[in-house]
């Protein structure tokens, strides 16, 4: 387990293999102790992810401030007139 908790994939290889140990736990009969390894793992991931994300936000939140602007605004919004629809 300590050597596959050093190995962490990125967010979309973590996410499938969360989602792979979910469908394990529910639909196979494991053990407790091959449940408990998964679980583990799950969490190691989970965890993982979550670094993943934080890290993103934070360059989100630099790009922004390096930009000069406060906040974000929703997709579109500075872009009135160009919505797809034809007049």
């Amino acid at each position: 387990m300590t050597q596959k908790a050093n190995q962490l994939p990125n967010l979309e290889a973590s996410l499938a293999e969360i989602s792979e140990l979910i469908d394990k736990m529910e639909h196979s009969d494991l053990t407790l102790e091959q449940s408990l390894t998964q679980f583990e793992r799950g969490i190691v991931l989970i965890k993982h992810c979550q670094k993943i994300l934080k890290e993103a936000e934070q360059k989100v939140q630099i790009l922004v401030q390096q930009n000069n602007q406060e906040s974000l605004t929703a997709y579109g919004e500075d872009d009135a007139g160009v919505n797809g629809k034809s007049e």
